[in-house]
């Protein structure tokens, strides 16, 4: 099994040694795993900055891919929070910066972090579902450097109340963007430890993206413990099975390899 988002201590939000993450994965029997540490450039909560020592983050997977060298495979990567105006900031940080893997996600709209509830206000659910996806859309229209777009129904996980509206309108137009230019999406199994119904994206979407022609996807934890390693992976597998997709994709030098789930099942 592959895990394909997984935090450390070198995100602000995590307070976990890779060591900590690499062992539990060892225990699991996880094959592979892919670090995506935050970069999240002028987040708008002043008081955490989503920005880490690049050098050192390079020196630290080297380190751990020579030192468990033969017991797991270890990846890295990166987790970039996309803003309208900062696209050209990321393309820069890609000319001096080589991964394995890169999660296109996008955790502020209008420049406001969604996390604090601070984006909803003043606006109903529909129009803040729509003016998310709108944005998103902008994105992925004027910015191709990442391999899958991370948790894509991410907004929904921060309003009480849902939307009657499934947005698959505006979604399908993401997918007719992204699934042309080879770029694919993440299965984040962290939405049922948040007190969702299932995964992000919901299975609806995942069914969308599988109608569009999508093969792409990934299957990310989204953990900052160790122990949330690989949850719900099991029930994650079938879901996707059912849904028609044959394969999880893991990736090498940004390129995407592909593993067959009715092996991985078994």
């Amino acid at each position: 099994m592959f895990d394909y988002h997984i935090h450390s201590n070198f995100s602000a939000d995590c307070e976990t040694p890779m060591e900590k993450t690499i062992e539990q994965a060892i225990i699991l029997g996880l094959e592979e795993i892919c670090f995506t540490e935050h970069i999240d450039y002028e987040y708008p909560d002043k008081s955490i900055v989503f920005e880490f020592d690049l050098e050192e983050y390079d020196k630290k997977i080297k380190q751990m891919q020579s030192k468990y060298m033969d017991e797991i495979r270890i990846k890295k990567g990166i987790e970039i929070g996309l803003q309208p105006h900062l696209l050209n900031k990321y393309e820069e940080l890609f000319k001096n910066e080589v991964f394995d893997f890169v999660i296109c996600s996008m955790h502020t709209t209008e420049k406001k972090d969604l996390h604090s509830g601070d984006f909803f206000k003043n606006k109903t659910v529909d129009e803040a579902y729509q003016t998310y996806y709108e944005e998103l859309l902008y994105c992925v229209k004027n910015y191709k450097n990442y391999n899958i777009l991370g948790h894509l129904d991410l907004v929904k996980r921060y309003t009480k109340q849902q939307s009657e509206h499934n947005f698959h309108d505006i979604i399908q137009q993401i997918f007719h963007e992204i699934i042309p230019s080879g770029k694919g999406i993440e299965l984040n199994t962290s939405g049922v430890r948040y007190g969702m119904d299932g995964g992000m994206p919901s299975t609806d979407i995942l069914k969308l993206y599988k109608e569009c022609g999508g093969e792409i996807i990934t299957l990310g934890s989204d953990s900052h413990v160790e122990t949330t390693l690989a949850y719900q992976f099991k029930d994650s597998l079938d879901i996707l099975q059912s849904l028609g997709f044959k394969y999880i994709a893991t990736f090498k030098d940004r390129q995407p390899e592909f593993h067959a789930i009715e092996k991985l099942i078994k």
